[in-house]
């Protein structure tokens, strides 16, 4: 043993008890009763008794280094993996899921080989990839072959757009339900999945067309364009799409309204695996938010809705229709994501890796009386099973990855800009939060005690993943 976590309050697979969690090398050898275990002399024991030991949280949908445009037109990009994972470390995230894109005219090989570069050696986390498959043409025979070769070889989550998201991304991103259809079939014929951003681009862009010619173009109009109406018919167009397709799995990403909430509780009460996901500032946020000064900051893609909305939300993390919380991470400086004033122009995204962690458990364990258990399953267990990651990742047991975080109520505290590490704003300013990690563990390696990091930019792993054959049989969670 090199390092044994003692707490009263360790929260595993089988629920919530007072253990030792042995750790060797880069894994978890034993969860035990307290002083039930041999420890060697020189081993090293953390006692953290009336702290929370939980798995290293899990973000399965984060940008980094990503293409962002910018108000001028101009294409910049978002903060590199090192800087947003070593935040996430602050915050208890040990492992976060990014994207490769995909484009016209090259092949998957190519474009993961590319993206490997950006990241090996310059994450602090241990991190795995989507591919985004691009829209705008018909996508090309031979790349339904690249797809299930791409599965077999760890990389089996596809992202696909239903949209192109605004004016200016026309012809880029939304495929033709066709070749969703297609990319089903493989996925489904090779152990894949598809992740969704899915709204109805005939809605998105009627109303987008109406308010420019209305001259109602503020940004703080954005919900008007990215309406429940649309994730409504888009959400139950792509789950009767995938319903047509015997085995095919989806991921909705970043539902944002109860009409979304509604189609996938009812396809999942019909036994089809669809598993959702909404982000922290669509439960927190809503549209009256944009009137704030520098309302910019709490906007993604889709927009944020109503209270109605975000009590859908909820509701949908209590009775299984919401399976994981994630963050849409896109970093940049305040300077550009309040540079853009227009429906038009307006930066999606937000910084909240770092918070992510805390702010989830004081809204679900203290404010509304969540188990320990489902808050791990909302931030951390539930994306590891969803993605292919379990039980390496997302779980503390035996033979799992020793990626711990230590929560302390102790260092419950406003949450102010100053103190974090990924830009230079947050749109959780003036939070307050009942925890914050005390120590955060990667497999193994202590990488944050007591405020001070420890890490590596070298220390980060690319995590190839298989999806688990009851995640693809049905909603098992």
């Amino acid at each position: 043993m090199d390092l044994v976590v003692r707490s009263d309050k360790v929260v595993t697979p089988s629920g919530v008890g007072h253990l030792d969690v042995a750790i060797a090398g880069e894994k978890i050898v034993a969860v035990a009763a307290p002083n039930s275990l041999t420890i060697p002399s020189g081993t090293r024991v953390v006692d953290a008794v009336g702290k929370i030991v939980i798995p290293g949280g899990i973000d399965p949908h984060v940008h980094c280094l990503w293409p962002n445009p910018n108000p001028d037109g101009s294409v910049g990009f978002t903060a590199p993996p090192a800087q947003v994972s070593r935040a996430a470390l602050y915050g208890g995230t040990t492992t976060m899921v990014d994207f490769t894109g995909w484009e016209h005219g090259t092949t998957i090989p190519e474009c993961l080989e590319k993206r490997k570069k950006d990241w090996d050696g310059k994450c602090f986390t241990d991190y795995a990839f989507h591919i985004r498959l691009a829209g705008g043409k018909p996508l090309p025979p031979d790349l339904y072959d690249q797809i299930a070769q791409a599965i077999k070889d760890g990389f089996p989550t596809f992202k696909m757009f239903t949209t192109d998201i605004t004016p200016s991304r026309r012809g880029r991103l939304m495929l033709r339900f066709g070749d969703i259809w297609e990319v089903f079939k493989t996925l489904a014929a090779n152990g894949g999945l598809a992740v969704i951003h899915a709204e109805d681009d005939d809605i998105v862009m009627h109303m987008y067309e109406k308010m420019i010619r209305e001259g109602r173009v503020a940004f703080e109009h954005l919900a008007e364009a990215h309406n429940t109406l649309s994730e409504d018919l888009s959400f139950r167009r792509v789950i009767k799409l995938a319903g047509e397709v015997p085995g095919a799995v989806i991921y909705m990403m970043h539902v944002s309204a109860d009409a979304g909430v509604q189609a996938i509780r009812e396809a999942r009460a019909k036994g089809q695996p669809v598993y959702g996901e909404t982000l922290h500032q669509y439960m927190l946020y809503t549209s009256e938010d944009y009137k704030r000064p520098n309302g910019q900051i709490f906007h993604t893609y889709p927009s944020l809705k109503s209270k109605k909305d975000t009590d859908s939300l909820w509701q949908g993390t209590t009775d299984g229709t919401i399976n994981t919380v994630a963050t849409d991470e896109i970093c940049c400086s305040l300077a550009i994501k309040v540079a853009g004033k227009l429906i038009t122009d307006t930066v999606g995204g937000n910084a909240g890796v770092e918070p992510r962690v805390a702010l989830m458990y004081t809204e679900m364990v203290e404010k509304r009386g969540y188990s320990l258990s489902r808050f791990v399953e909302l931030i951390s267990t539930n994306a590891a099973r969803i993605m292919g990651l379990y039980p390496r990742k997302g779980a503390i047991a035996s033979g799992s990855d020793a990626d711990l975080t230590i929560l302390d109520p102790a260092l419950r505290r406003t949450i102010r800009k100053e103190d974090l590490h990924e830009t230079d704003y947050t749109p959780w300013e003036g939070h307050q939060v009942g925890v914050w990690p005390k120590m955060t563990i990667l497999r193994g390696k202590i990488v944050v005690e007591d405020g001070t990091f420890k890490g590596s930019e070298s220390d980060g792993k690319l995590i190839k993943r298989r999806i688990a054959s009851d995640i693809l049989s049905g909603p098992s969670l």
